[in-house]
């Protein structure tokens, strides 16, 4: 059973010609106009301009319901990092997870929107001094440390009982591509178990009077689509447990859970994983005799993906040697996943229909690796003026933008029960010019 498949339903059919699985689930058609939360995408485009992040509330909490549906004695922990927003954040509270932020800015952004301290966790594979003061001074719960500088530092730093998680690089290949794979050696994050550096920084943590171990944690990559992966770096974390000699009493497998992007891709089996995992955990806490901790997992991408939808508008049609070229008013800086690790996304016309044509859809910046989807089918007589639409573009979009070309960054705006409000408000040219002295 996949995580679609565990969703309430939230009252909307998604009409049959929409590629399934990839809009958010309020979305319909009105004849050729889109209807996101119950706002068409053509007034959305009008009222708020374009580059336009577009986020269903709806879909966004439905997905949190599912993971502690699936998971009911999981603490499930959102990954702030995928979607940074107090607005977000306060959904997330309200649905009852806990938070993970990897930097002071982040955690601004937490405590902005009154997050409760005991259910946040910082972690990151560096945490600037500035970090790690900026958690103790606001109460984090727990800190999950990464290198042996870091927990001398934090040693340091702490009062007496700050809760302290060992972040430990089990080994294990998510096969999901390199630049998002964390869980194998000889990489930047963590502790490696195979050479004892996992085991030695559990024994360094506990020689600081003012830190208290409380857990593991591990994270084997994004986008991964085998909970076989999980079930591996389940039974290594185990094995650590018990060779650690004290109590670990929080195990914390981390998230990466797949998103579908393009048609015919798959959910992540949210059902299957609970269910694996939950046995695994019993079977090898058994075998080894050792407690039984409580599980935490991070989903980010799984909650808020499929939620987000990216308004652009047609700037030009150029006809190449072989290729059509559709320009729009946004590109890498807004979604700089293409040209990071070749991610691919769907596109639709707003608006109208027409006889299909191949084209490639291209951003506004001054690299030729620019590209937002390649071999898409939009309307042959596509132009300029006409409104993009853009699906599962609600995770690590509004995290990675830039203003590259000094673009300014678009606007974050919520939809629900035909009622859009921005979030986050579209950088301005003075925003800009602030910076600069």
């Amino acid at each position: 059973m996949t995580l679609a498949e565990l969703l309430p339903s939230t009252g909307c059919s998604t009409a049959p010609v929409l590629e399934p699985g990839l809009w958010p689930d309020n979305t319909r058609l009105d004849g050729s106009d889109l209807v996101l939360g119950g706002v068409r995408a053509s007034r959305l485009a009008a009222r708020f301009g374009t580059p336009c992040q577009v986020l269903d509330e709806l879909t966004v909490r439905a997905r949190a319901k599912a993971f502690r549906t699936a998971l009911p004695d999981a603490e499930v922990v959102f990954a702030g990092k995928s979607l940074p927003c107090p607005e977000v954040y306060r959904w997330m509270a309200q649905e009852g997870l806990s938070l993970d932020v990897s930097s002071a800015g982040e955690l601004a952004l937490a405590r902005a929107a009154g997050f409760p301290a005991e259910r946040i966790i910082m972690h990151g594979n560096v945490k600037t001094a500035e970090d790690l003061k900026a958690a103790l001074e606001y109460g984090v719960s727990r800190v999950v440390v990464d290198s042996f500088d870091e927990i001398a530092q934090l040693g340091a730093l702490a009062r007496h009982g700050q809760e302290v998680m060992v972040r430990v690089t089990p080994g294990v290949d998510a096969h999901t591509h390199a630049a998002i794979a964390t869980g194998v050696e000889d990489q930047k994050f963590g502790f490696s178990l195979a050479s004892g550096a996992a085991l030695e920084a559990v024994l360094r943590v506990v020689e600081q009077p003012s830190l208290r171990l409380t857990g593991l944690h591990c994270h084997i990559g994004s986008q991964v689509r085998h909970v076989a992966s999980y079930e591996e770096a389940t039974r290594r974390m185990i094995g650590l447990i018990a060779s650690c000699g004290v109590r670990i009493e929080q195990l914390d497998l981390g998230g990466g859970f797949c998103a579908p992007y393009l048609p015919g891709e798959s959910s992540f089996d949210l059902f299957g994983f609970a269910q694996r995992v939950r046995g695994t955990v019993n079977y090898e806490c058994g075998l080894h005799r050792v407690p039984v901790p409580r599980v935490l997992i991070e989903p980010g991408r799984a909650v808020v993906a499929n939620a987000g939808v990216t308004l652009y508008r047609v700037c030009a049609v150029k006809h190449g040697a072989s290729r059509t070229f559709v320009a729009v008013d946004g590109g890498m800086s807004d979604n700089p996943r293409p040209a990071l690790y070749g991610a691919g996304y769907a596109v639709r016309l707003v608006g109208r229909g027409g006889r299909p044509k191949p084209v490639t859809v291209v951003g506004r910046h001054c690299e030729a690796g620019d590209v937002l989807a390649e071999n898409v089918l939009l309307p042959a007589d596509v132009h300029a003026g006409d409104v993009l639409a853009v699906p599962v573009t609600g995770a690590y979009h509004h995290a990675l933008a830039s203003n590259y070309n000094q673009v300014c960054r678009p606007p974050v705006v919520a939809v629900k029960d035909g009622v859009a409000r921005p979030v986050v408000r579209r950088e301005t040219e003075e925003d800009l010019l602030r910076r600069y002295l």
